[in-house]
């Protein structure tokens, strides 16, 4: 009787762990989009006798996978904020973690405002930066 009753409990435990798995699919539905090619651009530099540059790799959780095609659409408009923000950029934000998690946020906000004013709708769920490389400044 005690072997029959753990059993319908792991039965049951696995039942509400596999459902749980199933829900967490369905409402991922998200996809990826990278801005290719990499960016590299200048930033505000501390002195004015070296010029900083930045290279980065940037990935964008877009919403939905239905929405993949609008921001391909939109792809020139998304680039360009991103280069923009990173030119407005000083050395010392550039550098610094906090500071780079910072111009994450800042992009991640314009691009979503582009693309409320585009298309009524954010589309850019997230921004991912895989690769970030500075020098100079």
């Amino acid at each position: 009787m005690l072997k029959s009753l753990v059993l319908r409990v792991f039965a049951l435990g696995l039942l509400v762990i596999c459902s749980n798995a199933a829900v967490a699919q369905d409402k991922a539905n998200f996809a990826y989009l990278s801005l290719e090619p990499e960016i590299v651009t200048n930033y505000i530099s501390d002195s004015a006798q070296k010029l900083g540059y930045v290279r980065v790799s940037v990935e964008l959780m877009i919403n939905d996978v239905s929405q993949l095609e609008i921001a391909e659409h939109h792809l020139p408009l998304l680039r360009s904020t991103a280069i923009e923000i990173f030119g407005q950029q000083p050395a010392e934000k550039v550098k610094s973690l906090t500071g780079r998690e910072d111009i994450r946020r800042a992009i991640l906000k314009a691009l979503q405002e582009h693309m409320v004013q585009e298309t009524g709708g954010e589309v850019v769920k997230n921004v991912i930066f895989t690769k970030y490389l500075y020098q100079g400044g």
